[in-house]
């Protein structure tokens, strides 16, 4: 009864935070979607390495942190076409094209004395067409959902109950995507969490604790004000299947396609203030949020930094795809 009551505590404050939040939260979704939609794998044609480092409410002791290394390609093969300036004169140039994408995502998300650290890998297909593309994407993952046992103060440390429950569980899952993009938009739908786990850390007693699906929606629209102005609204709508449902709101301003600035409304949470430069195919990111409850009197609120860095060329038939 006691191992019962120590695991539904500590169980209960994990998913009391997480019932919006099971997965790893970020705020600058849009220079790294296929964090959150496997289908992203490989749709700009180039090869991209990203680094997010997010660190939730500093100054609080043993707040929430997430560290995310992803890598995705696009397979291209090479073929070769003929073209020519006139009828007597042709020449045969080469192009690369492919529809493969693949993609690998490594985390680690910490909240408090609950931590998960997990891989994802990742393969897209993606269809082309005149001045659009559509894309399809599957991710296999396994992660391991673990309990610190130094951050949890016990009335009686050597209670045998608690010392034989299981304080590290594996967890395979899969995570499911659709993306479309164009020139000027982009829209996604994607699912992760498929099998709904079941995070068994006692002997028994313990199904009621299942990892729920949450369903993402993405969009943007790139609006052109002139050759140096670009204004981008977005959005990210996620719901959970326990009933919760949260919003991104985002706004930004890219100036010359190197700088940008923006804010974002996240629903009942925070405000986000977004600023960034791309340095040929380098790319710095940073996120400020601000919490809109009582904690923000406790903290220096949440900060996220993000790295990315292209490689290669993308394919010519895929020079009209969005920029980040």
């Amino acid at each position: 009864m006691r191992k019962f009551l120590y695991i539904a505590i500590i169980l209960g404050a994990f998913l009391a935070e997480a019932r919006s939040q099971q997965v790893p939260l970020y705020s600058q979704y849009v220079l790294n979607g296929f964090l959150l939609n496997p289908a992203v794998a490989g749709s700009e044609g180039y090869t991209a390495v990203n680094i997010t480092a997010r660190e939730q409410w500093i100054g609080l002791k043993n707040s929430p942190g997430t560290y995310a290394l992803s890598f995705q390609t696009r397979v291209l093969k090479k073929s070769y076409i003929s073209r020519g300036s006139s009828v007597k004169k042709r020449s045969r140039q080469g192009s690369r094209s492919g529809n493969v994408g693949l993609g690998g995502y490594l985390f680690n998300d910490r909240n408090g004395a609950v931590e998960r650290i997990g891989f994802k890998g990742t393969y897209a297909y993606h269809l082309n067409f005149a001045h659009s593309q559509l894309s399809f994407g599957l991710s296999m993952v396994a992660y391991q959902f673990r309990i610190d046992d130094d951050l949890i103060k016990l009335a009686d440390p050597g209670d045998e109950l608690w010392l034989g429950a299981n304080k590290a569980v594996f967890i395979p899952d899969a995570d499911f995507g659709i993306y479309y993009t164009a020139r000027n938009y982009w829209a996604g739908a994607s699912v992760d969490q498929l099998f709904e786990s079941i995070l068994k850390i006692g002997d028994s007693g313990y199904d009621r604790y299942k990892m729920e699906r949450n369903y993402y929606l993405i969009g943007g629209y790139d609006f052109e004000v002139n050759r140096d102005l670009t204004i981008t609204p977005s959005t990210l709508l996620k719901y959970a299947e326990n009933g919760k449902f949260q919003a991104d709101i985002t706004g930004k301003l890219i100036f010359q396609q190197s700088y940008w600035g923006g804010l974002t409304y996240r629903t009942g949470q925070s405000i986000i203030i977004l600023a960034g430069v791309s340095i040929d195919k380098l790319i710095f990111g940073y996120a400020f949020d601000i919490g809109l409850n009582s904690i923000m009197k406790h903290s220096y609120g949440t900060h996220e930094f993000t790295f990315v860095a292209k490689f290669g060329d993308n394919a010519r038939r895929y020079r009209w795809l969005n920029r980040f």
